[in-house]
C-alpha cells in the first residue's frame, strides 16, 4: 500500500473513522490490539487489510506499512495505548502525520508541544461545544473566517419569495420547509440564493453582526438564557435548618432536649429558691449556664444556700457536663463525618434555580461543566461514583455534585431538576443515558423541550451510535441527541488527510463544518467554477493570492486559482471532499 492511513485500535470512534475513510476511497489498513471477530468480520466485508497487533507494536506498524503510510491515527479509549502507538510511529518516522487520542491534559500538552507532523486530540474537547450550546438554547453560532467575525443565524420566512429577495447577500446555510418544529425535518444544506421559499419555511444563514443586523438577525430566537439566582433569605434559611437537621444524628436532639430541661428547670428552681440575695430569672439563666458550664464562681455561689440547693448544684454540675460533652460529640461527629462531605451538594442544590444539571462527570461532562461555568452559568452535577477521578477539578469548579443514580427520581429531584434551565446526561453507559432521559421526560412534565413550548427545559442525551441516537430521538421524542463519536470523527479524519479543518457547529440535527483549501497548482479546483463544487457546499470567501484580497460571498461564477485560498462551509462528508480535492 501507499499514502494509506493506518488506524490503530478499533472501538466505535475507530470504526467511525474507518467507514468513512474507506467510503472516501482513501486507502486505510487496521491495527487491532486483540482478537475482534466481530470487527474484524465488518473489516473483512469491507476488504480492508488488517494485523493483530502481536508483542512487538514496532514490528506491528511496520507490518502495517508506516514507511509509505500518510498517517498513523491511534483511536484506542486507553490514554497509554494510544501514547505508546504514538511514540513508536513517530519514532519510526518523523515525518508521517500522528493523529493521536489523548484525554489526559498533562500528557497531551506534552505531546503537542513536539508532536510533529498530525494532531493530539481529546473526544471531551470536540463534542462539548455542541452539547453546550444544545443546554443554554443557542440558536446562533460565532466563527472566524480569515479573520472575519461571521455568525450563523436562524429565521422564520414570514413570507414568500427567494433567498436572495428576503435576505440579499446573507449566505444560506440550510433551509427547512414548511414545518412548525425544524427539529422534526432534514434541513437541505446550502441552497442557491435563487430557491423559492414560503411563509412557514426555517432558514439558516451567515454574515457579519452588521449584515445580519440590516435583517433584523443575528439574536437568538430561543428563551433568553436563564442564569442561577439564589432564593430569597427566608427560604434559604429554612432550608438549611432542614438540612442540619437532616445531616446530624437524632440522638442529637434528644441530648438538647435533656439540656433544655435541666437549664429551664435550674432557671424556676433558682429564681424561686435562691436566697440572700434574690435572682431574676435572667440571673437565674445565667447562674444556670455557668454551673453546667462549669466556670464560675465569682459573682454566684451556692456557699451559704440551704443543703438541698447545695445538692442540687452537684447534680447540675455532674449532669451538665456530661451532657455538654454528648453534645459536642454529636457536633464533632457532624462536622467529620463524610456524611457532611457528602449532603454538600443536595444542600446547595436545593438552594439553586437556573442552573444546568449534568448527569455524569465524566470526560465530556467535567469539559462541559467547565464550559458553562466559564460563561457564568451555575451547575449541579449527578454521579454515581463517590470516589471518581474528576471529583477534585469538579470541587474546584465550584460544581455542586449530588451523588446518587441518576435513573431514580429521588436523585433527580435532590439535584433540582424541577428548577434546572437545561439537562445534559453525559454517562459513558447508552442506556443508562436512555433511561434518565426518559425519567427527565416524566418529570419535566409540560416542561419538556418538543420544539414548539416555551419556555422550556432542553435535554441533551449523549449516544455512541448515531443510528440509534436518530431512532431513539424519533420515538421517544428527544431533540438533543448528539453522538460523540460522530462529532470527534470529522477532526481525526481531517488531520490524518492533511486537511484545514476551522470549526464545527449544529444547525438543527444537521452538523457543518467550516473549513480552508489552499488550490494547488494542477488539484482538483484549480481553475473551477463555484457552480461546480458539490451543491450541498458553500464558499464563504476566497483570499486571492494575486491581489491579498479577501473576496466575501464569491458568485456563482466566480473560479479558484492557484495560490487562492477558499473557506468552505457545508456537512462534514461533502466539506471533506471538497477539502479533498484542494490538495490532488
Amino acid at each position: 500500500m501507499q499514502g494509506h492511513t493506518i488506524v490503530c485500535g478499533l472501538e466505535l470512534l475507530g470504526i467511525r473513522i474507518v467507514e468513512q475513510l474507506h467510503a472516501f476511497d482513501e486507502p486505510v489498513a487496521v491495527v487491532l490490539y486483540a482478537h475482534e471477530p466481530r470487527v474484524e468480520a465488518v473489516l473483512e466485508g469491507w476488504d480492508i487489510p488488517y494485523l493483530v497487533r502481536g508483542a512487538s507494536g514496532a514490528q506491528a506498524l511496520r507490518e502495517a506499512g508506516i514507511e509509505s503510510a500518510d498517517a498513523v491515527v491511534c483511536t484506542d479509549p486507553a490514554d497509554v495505548v494510544n501514547l505508546e502507538t504514538a511514540l513508536l510511529a513517530r519514532r519510526l518516522r518523523a515525518d508521517v502525520r500522528v493523529v493521536v487520542r489523548i484525554a489526559n491534559v498533562v500528557v497531551r500538552d506534552a505531546m503537542v508541544a513536539d508532536n510533529g507532523p498530525g494532531a493530539v486530540l481529546a473526544v471531551a474537547d470536540l463534542a462539548a461545544p455542541s452539547v453546550v450550546e444544545d443546554c443554554l438554547q443557542r440558536t446562533t453560532h460565532h466563527l472566524d473566517v480569515a479573520g472575519v467575525d461571521l455568525t450563523v443565524a436562524i429565521d422564520a420566512i414570514d413570507h414568500d419569495g427567494t433567498l436572495r429577495s428576503l435576505y440579499g447577500d446573507l449566505g444560506p446555510i440550510a433551509v427547512v420547509r414548511g414545518v412548525d418544529n425544524p427539529y422534526a425535518a432534514a434541513p437541505t444544506p446550502c441552497p442557491p440564493r435563487d430557491t423559492p421559499v414560503a411563509a412557514g419555511d426555517w432558514a439558516a444563514l451567515i454574515g457579519t453582526s452588521s449584515e445580519l443586523a440590516a435583517h433584523g438577525l443575528g439574536g437568538t430566537t430561543a428563551p433568553e438564557e436563564r442564569r442561577a439566582r439564589r432564593r430569597n433569605p427566608l427560604v434559604r434559611l429554612r432550608l438549611a435548618a432542614s438540612d442540619l437537621r437532616e445531616d446530624i444524628d437524632p440522638n442529637f436532639f434528644r441530648a438538647l432536649g435533656v439540656m433544655t430541661v435541666l437549664v429551664v428547670t435550674s432557671m424556676f428552681l433558682l429564681r424561686y429558691t435562691y436566697s440572700r440575695p434574690g435572682m431574676s430569672f435572667l440571673d437565674a439563666l445565667y447562674f444556670s449556664a455557668e454551673t453546667i458550664a462549669t466556670v464560675g464562681y465569682g459573682d454566684f455561689s451556692f456557699l451559704g444556700q440551704p443543703p438541698m440547693l447545695r445538692f442540687y448544684a452537684i447534680f447540675l454540675m455532674v449532669c451538665g457536663v456530661t451532657n455538654t460533652a454528648i453534645l459536642v460529640a454529636f457536633v464533632s461527629e457532624m462536622l467529620v463525618s463524610r456524611r457532611l462531605t457528602q449532603s454538600a451538594g443536595r444542600r446547595s442544590a436545593r438552594m439553586m434555580s437556573g442552573h444546568v444539571l449534568l448527569v455524569g462527570l465524566g470526560e465530556v461532562g467535567i469539559r462541559v461543566a467547565a464550559d458553562l461555568i466559564a460563561q457564568g452559568h451555575s451547575v449541579v452535577a449527578i454521579e454515581l461514583d463517590r470516589q471518581h477521578r474528576n471529583l477534585p477539578a469538579a470541587e474546584k469548579l465550584g460544581v455542586a455534585v449530588v451523588f446518587g443514580d441518576g435513573t431514580q427520581r429521588e436523585t433527580l429531584l435532590a439535584a433540582g431538576l424541577t428548577r434546572a434551565s437545561a439537562v445534559a446526561i453525559l454517562t459513558s453507559n447508552e442506556m443508562a443515558n436512555i433511561e434518565v432521559g426518559l425519567v427527565v421526560k416524566e418529570l419535566l412534565g409540560e416542561r419538556w423541550d418538543d420544539g414548539l413550548h416555551h419556555p422550556s427545559v432542553p435535554v441533551v442525551l449523549r449516544v455512541f451510535d448515531l443510528p440509534l441516537g436518530r431512532v431513539v430521538a424519533a420515538r421517544f421524542g428527544f431533540r438533543n441527541v448528539r453522538s460523540t463519536v460522530e462529532l470527534a470523527a470529522p477532526w481525526f479524519i481531517s488531520a490524518a488527510l492533511g486537511l484545514r479543518v476551522l470549526g464545527t457547529f449544529s444547525v438543527w440535527e444537521e452538523s457543518f463544518m467550516v473549513g480552508a483549501v489552499t488550490i494547488e497548482p494542477g488539484g482538483g479546483l484549480d481553475g473551477i467554477a463555484m457552480r461546480d463544487l458539490s451543491p450541498a457546499t458553500r464558499v464563504v470567501a476566497i483570499a486571492h493570492a494575486e491581489t491579498g484580497q479577501l473576496e466575501r460571498n464569491p458568485r456563482r461564477h466566480s473560479r479558484f486559482h492557484s495560490g487562492d485560498v477558499a473557506y468552505v462551509i457545508g456537512p462534514y462528508a461533502e466539506l471533506i471532499s471538497v477539502l479533498r480535492l484542494g490538495r490532488k
